[in-house]
């Protein structure tokens, strides 16, 4: 028993140090620079970029004879009216949406319920366990999310003409919650219109440089970490497209908020490519770190602010970096397969980032003023400029583009005006 007991002191004084030696060797490594910096403080060697340059000038005839004039059409959505009831005879209030009761019927014979006009809602449709599926999704132009409620298609014979119809979800009480009722109510048809020609070709102008045929990794990828030797410059062709091979056959899972082997590997990714003249994957990976893109078991706020965007490396080359940024911003209903979504708070970094801050940010402008643009596309827009404000440090800077903004969503329509918040 002594024995044991002896044991398990020893065992938990060596686990704790070992949790005080991870702790403190996260916050060494935190404190590094991300990755190792070349010539104008760029992640790649003036090499690498040359080879890059050359890539991108050698493919500019391809992006000539991409699809210019596809038409990308917007996400299908609708103003709605949400209807929450937490109180009263929601069993009653249910039923009659069932039976379909016009809005200002129900309105009057249920005053406790808590209602909002004028919300977007999306429609998304989907297959799930071989069912389709409808969402229904509220975009709140505060916050992004809202109201989400997902029925299948064989339960909702109305999904493609909800007009004057309820989309439903009920709860029963239970021992930790009380009887609740959700609903979206449509006073019209959902829409989803096409993007004006300019729009669309910023779409298609991502789609040729990124590439929809090809993924970063490869479809039989399994979990793993493949290390990038030293001396790998020195490899002849073969070794190194073999090696590019492995690390795309392989998915790394980050296991906390310090861990940088998901970024690390998209990099190498990124190094392997350009030598071996891979621009479609070198692309996919560099916009995989720029947006952070990469599963973890757990990621703290704190580790955010090391992993820098690398949009520097991109302006460097013969690209329409605005173009491309914005033409993974935008959300369409039509969009090619494997087409590159980009993330916003992400993106909206990576334009703080850049030297070509004032051409963005006219173009964000026109985007979330113009009144032909659907509502879900300048919402994100919205969003988009936001984050980028959060990002941009120069105070001085910061204030004129904040009254930029200000002065754009004085021009809104009012249901999305009212609800914008240019401070936060």
């Amino acid at each position: 028993m002594t024995t044991s007991l002896l044991y398990s002191k020893n065992h938990h004084f060596s686990r704790l140090l070992f949790l005080i030696f991870s702790f403190l060797s996260a916050l060494h490594l935190f404190a590094q620079t991300e990755f190792k910096t070349y010539d104008k403080g760029l992640i790649y060697s003036s090499e690498t970029m040359g080879k890059l340059e050359h890539i991108v000038d050698s493919l500019n005839l391809k992006y000539k004879v991409c699809d210019a004039n596809k038409v990308f059409f917007s996400k299908s959505q609708t103003l709605a009216y949400v209807v929450v009831m937490e109180s009263g005879n929601v069993k009653r209030a249910k039923e009659a949406m069932k039976d379909n009761v016009t809005f200002e019927k129900f309105k009057s014979e249920f005053p406790e319920s808590i209602i909002r006009i004028n919300v977007l809602v999306l429609k998304t449709t989907y297959n799930r366990k071989n069912k389709s599926v409808v969402e229904y999704s509220e975009v709140d132009f505060k916050t992004g999310r809202g109201m989400e409620i997902e029925v299948s298609t064989k339960d909702n014979p109305s999904a493609k003409d909800v007009k004057n119809h309820w989309i439903f979800e009920y709860s029963k009480r239970t021992e930790y919650s009380e009887e609740s009722l959700r609903a979206f109510y449509f006073p019209g048809n959902f829409k989803s219109e096409p993007l004006k020609m300019e729009y669309s070709r910023m779409i298609g102008y991502a789609d040729c440089l990124i590439d929809t045929n090809t993924t970063k990794l490869l479809k039989d990828a399994s979990e793993g970490y493949v290390l990038l030797p030293e001396k790998w410059k020195t490899m002849n062709q073969a070794e190194k497209e073999k090696l590019l091979k492995d690390m795309r056959s392989t998915y790394v899972m980050g296991q906390c908020s310090m861990d940088s082997r998901p970024r690390e590997h998209a990099m190498n990714i990124a190094l392997l490519s350009a030598e071996t003249t891979n621009w479609e994957v070198f692309l996919r990976s560099h916009l995989d770190i720029m947006n952070d893109r990469f599963d973890r078991r757990s990621d703290g706020s704190y580790a955010y602010a090391r992993r820098k965007t690398y949009i520097k490396e991109l302006e460097e080359l013969n690209i329409d970096v605005a173009h491309l940024l914005l033409g993974i911003s935008l959300r369409v209903e039509n969009p090619a397969s494997n087409h590159y979504y980009g993330t916003i708070w992400r993106l909206g970094r990576a334009i703080s980032e850049s030297q070509q801050r004032k051409q963005f940010e006219d173009k964000m402008l026109q985007l979330l003023e113009d009144n032909e643009l659907d509502v879900y596309n300048r919402a994100l827009v919205f969003f988009l400029y936001k984050n980028y404000l959060v990002f941009l440090e120069d105070k001085s800077e910061n204030k004129l583009s904040k009254q930029r903004l200000e002065v754009s969503v004085k021009k809104l329509p009012p249901f999305m005006r009212e609800h914008m918040t240019v401070e936060d």
